[in-house]
């Protein structure tokens, strides 16, 4: 009696266990679909992202601190390009990077105090400050702009200069024609 009794109760935990295995990727692909096809791969590349960290961790590759810091880091990804898809109802989304408060110097020689940041700001001319997301660690997101936004940046704060006749001219480097990408919209 006590055998069948430890049976059940393996076979009933096993289906639990199996169950909550099956449930979280049912739950991620109901999400995925109010995505458009540019946001739902960017969630898939985040996804396969996040194996190559598990299964580097599960051979004892990288240690605890690593596999947390992009563990947390892919989420707080995730969440920016959702929110960014939802607040926009746009299936596009600009490239993305997430850095904590010490690795500002990854993305800039000069870094700027991430206590001044403030959400739309421009660093660089190079990436648009998103703002911060906290998993785990706080992560400073940032869009790096592409071509376009910054030859526009570039025209505007260019400075005008005479030239050797002494008429005005604009800088050289500002005055290539500027155009903007059209963006495609999901339909449902």
């Amino acid at each position: 009696m006590l055998d069948t009794r430890l049976i059940r109760s393996a076979f009933i935990g096993s289906l639990i266990i199996l169950g909550a295995f099956v449930a979280v990727p049912a739950q991620t692909v109901r999400e995925d679909t109010q995505f458009g096809p540019v946001v739902r791969a960017y969630l898939g590349y985040l996804r396969n992202e996040q194996e190559v960290v598990d299964d580097r961790a599960s051979r004892r590759e990288i240690n605890a601190a690593y596999y947390r810091r992009n563990s947390n880091r892919i989420r707080a990804l995730r969440q920016m390009a959702m929110r960014i898809a939802r607040e926009t109802e746009n299936d596009y989304l600009p490239e993305l990077e997430a850095v904590a408060g010490d690795e500002l110097r990854l993305l800039f020689e000069h870094p700027p105090r991430f206590q001044t940041l403030k959400v739309g700001e421009v660093v660089q001319t190079t990436f648009r400050y998103l703002g911060v997301v906290r998993s785990g660690d706080s992560f400073y997101i940032f869009a790096r702009l592409d071509p376009y936004e910054q030859a526009e940046l570039l025209q505007r704060a260019a400075p005008i200069t005479a030239n050797a006749s002494g008429s005005m001219v604009s800088n050289p480097v500002s005055s290539t024609k500027v155009s903007t990408r059209v963006r495609r919209v999901s339909t449902p």
